[in-house]
Formats: C-alpha cells, sequence, structure tokens
C-alpha cells in the first residue's frame, strides 16, 4: 500500500513539474513586444533582440540611442521620412543602424517595398526593413542585412501600417566594414540614400 502511494506521488510530482517547465517555456516563447508597440506601429522591438544577434556581441546595443540625434534624415515615397539616430559597431564584427520612420502624410502608410524584391527575404520577413543595404564606396562593397540559419533577418519585422503623424522605431545589422571605413551610405527601397557616419 505505502509503495503504491508513494509511487503514485512522484507521478503527481513530476506531472506538476513537467506542467511547470512547460508553462516556462510557452511564457518564455509568448515574446516581449507588448509595451514596446504601443504608439509605435511595430510588433516587434525596435531594438536587437539578444537571441538574434551574434555571439558575444553587445546586447545593449539600443539602450542608449538618443531619438534627439539626427545623423541624416531621408525622404521617402508618399509623405514617409526615415530619420537615423545612431550608426555603432558593436563587439563580433557587426553594424547596427537605428532610426525612426515617420508618417508625415494625410492617409496612413505601410512598409510595402521595404523588404526588398528577393522573395525568399521578404516571405520570411514580412512587413519589414529587410530590403536595406550599406554601400561602402571607397572599399567597393555592399553590405546587405544579417540572416540567421532560418533566413530571418536581424531587423525590425511585422511593422503595422502608419497611420497619419504616427512613427515606428526600426534597427537593422550589417556585417561591419572594416575599420578603416567611417562614412558609407545607406539605402532603404522606397527611400533616398543617406550618407551616414560610423561610431564606436
Amino acid at each position: 500500500m505505502s509503495i503504491r502511494r508513494t509511487t503514485r506521488s512522484r507521478r503527481v510530482a513530476a506531472a506538476v513539474s513537467m506542467a511547470a517547465v512547460l508553462t516556462l517555456a510557452v511564457t518564455a516563447c509568448g515574446g516581449d513586444g507588448g509595451d514596446e508597440t504601443k504608439d509605435s506601429g511595430s510588433s516587434t522591438s525596435s531594438k536587437p533582440a539578444e537571441e538574434d544577434k551574434g555571439a558575444g556581441e553587445d546586447t545593449s546595443a539600443g539602450d542608449d540611442v538618443d531619438p534627439n540625434v539626427k545623423l541624416a534624415e531621408v525622404q521617402g515615397q508618399g509623405g514617409l521620412k526615415l530619420v537615423v539616430n545612431q550608426v555603432k559597431r558593436d563587439s563580433g564584427g557587426f553594424l547596427t543602424v537605428q532610426g525612426e520612420i515617420k508618417n508625415e502624410s494625410d492617409q496612413s502608410r505601410n512598409s510595402a517595398g521595404w523588404a526588398g524584391s528577393e522573395l525568399s527575404l521578404v516571405s520570411k520577413n514580412p512587413n519589414s526593413v529587410a530590403g536595406a543595404a550599406l554601400v561602402d564606396k571607397v572599399g567597393k562593397k555592399r553590405y546587405y542585412i544579417l540572416r540567421d540559419t532560418e533566413g530571418r533577418c536581424l531587423c525590425t519585422t511585422g511593422i503595422l501600417p502608419l497611420q497619419p503623424g504616427k512613427s515606428t522605431p526600426v534597427f537593422m545589422q550589417f556585417p561591419a566594414p572594416p575599420e578603416g571605413t567611417s562614412e558609407v551610405d545607406f539605402i532603404l527601397p522606397t527611400f533616398g540614400t543617406a550618407s551616414l557616419k560610423i561610431s564606436g
């Protein structure tokens, strides 16, 4: 009798432990974009996520971005404007560009075209800025958005339509140009080209 009770108790304890582990896993996978999406027009964080970043990279990137710093302003189609706030080298050989896209028109605007024209990239990164690129004119090289092993970009995705007067923060990560390169051209489809100075 006591053996049966002990076995049953162990089974109950194991079931409770398993339920706790599953609850924790579901909670961890549930995302953390709740507060960050408020009034931003984006369903994902505007900051580089730790799990999306390369090994050894500074996971605090974006915490010290000053929205009042304007390294560049570029006009886009339909009354949109891109403001770049930071261009910074990160540990591990990455370059992070952070900024904000504003809708200065009187109509709702969406992210159509920002993901570029590469079908595999667009399909895995809908409503994103995955089409962005950097051009090192001196080194004669073009740098594209970094991707993880599943083809997802290291950039802002899930951008909701921007209502008039609203804005959304965006980030993009690229392979870093050589240390001697201090300036690059930044390209995002449907926007003009911006010349950016690299810090860090």
